[in-house]
């Protein structure tokens, strides 16, 4: 897996694959392993002119390596897929005027009900046994770093550091996702939706369950025949409304949602029957998938900044006050 720092650092490797023959020349050295020039050549029916501009610029960025060897004729080029696959960074969370952040973990949600197939494992093992609803009320829930579902929910109450006088601005919440399918299926959509405090905010539709290529976290005992990683999504509430990724999911503004000092936040990932695609969810935290982090939230907020903090300890106590209700 290669992994590029940003956008803008990608540019060499996006252009790069921006030719249907280099797709066809990485593919091809992905499954057929490492090959001369005289092979491609010969598999692609391309003439060594014309496949050299592509070898070369597929080097220069690291997409492929080239090794000379000696043949029945003399010396060969062999290329080398040197990539599985490409993972961007995600979007650094804007940060305007005030601002404080925390991190949720995977298996600290508060409320929940939801069907097989699901199932929540630690990086050390799996709790309890898969496909048994029940499980999610294991007090050993709170070390999960993976958790998934077939349809239903899982709600977390987010901790409220805003003092009296502050108003909030834009709440945004960054998470990996996918869909749940029995094993894995790359193609599987599902319309994960998302509310707070009770208020519909919209959803997204996943497009599977991605199982091909290894997360760049999970185990080492993870089974291969289960989700690997997810996407990257970054959820943003504002004057403006409700985004994902930057695009508008609905109207719903940050004074909907009705945000107060003093009181958490409840957040809800759901899947619902009625969605138009059933598909499931996973949710991946530290130690699965391809991003380090669990739930990560941003609070960007005006007013006056100064007098006591509040503390962790205290916000925390703030996020526990919603009962558990399995």
């Amino acid at each position: 897996m290669l992994k590029i720092p940003s956008y803008r650092d990608g540019l060499p490797i996006f252009k790069a694959l921006s030719s249907e023959t280099r797709i066809m020349i990485l593919e091809l050295l992905q499954t057929e392993g490492p090959m001369s020039l005289t092979a491609i050549s010969e598999r692609l029916a391309i003439t060594p002119g014309a496949l050299t501009p592509h070898i070369r610029m597929m080097q220069e960025c690291g997409l492929i390596s080239i090794a000379m060897a000696e043949g029945r004729h003399g010396t060969l080029k062999i290329c080398k897929a040197e990539v599985s696959g490409l993972m961007v960074s995600g979007p650094e969370l804007s940060m305007t005027g005030n601002m404080y952040e925390t991190e949720i973990g995977v298996g600290a949600y508060t409320n929940y009900e939801v069907k097989p197939t699901c199932g929540l494992c630690t990086p050390e093992h799996i709790i309890g046994k898969v496909d048994v609803p029940s499980v999610f009320a294991d007090m050993e829930r709170t070390n999960a770093k993976i958790l998934w579902f077939s349809s239903g929910y899982v709600e977390y109450m987010l901790p409220c550091f805003l003092k009296e006088g502050q108003i909030p601005l834009e709440l945004q919440i960054s998470m990996e996702l996918s869909s749940e399918a029995p094993g894995v299926q790359e193609n599987w959509p599902s319309d994960v939706h998302f509310s707070l405090n009770g208020v519909h905010l919209g959803f997204w539709t996943s497009p599977g369950d991605f199982g091909r290529i290894p997360g760049i976290y999970n185990p080492p005992w993870w089974f291969p025949n289960w989700n690997q990683h997810g996407l990257y999504k970054l959820l943003s509430i504002n004057d403006q409304g409700t985004f994902m990724d930057g695009g508008r999911i609905s109207n719903v503004t940050i004074r909907d949602v009705h945000i107060r000092a003093g009181r958490a936040i409840a957040f809800r990932i759901e899947v619902p029957d009625t969605a138009g695609h059933v598909g499931g969810v996973t949710l991946f935290g530290q130690g699965f998938g391809n991003y380090p982090q669990d739930i990560r939230m941003r609070m960007h907020y005006k007013g006056d900044d100064s007098g006591e903090t509040t503390s962790g300890s205290d916000a925390g106590a703030d996020a526990a006050s919603g009962s558990f209700r399995g």
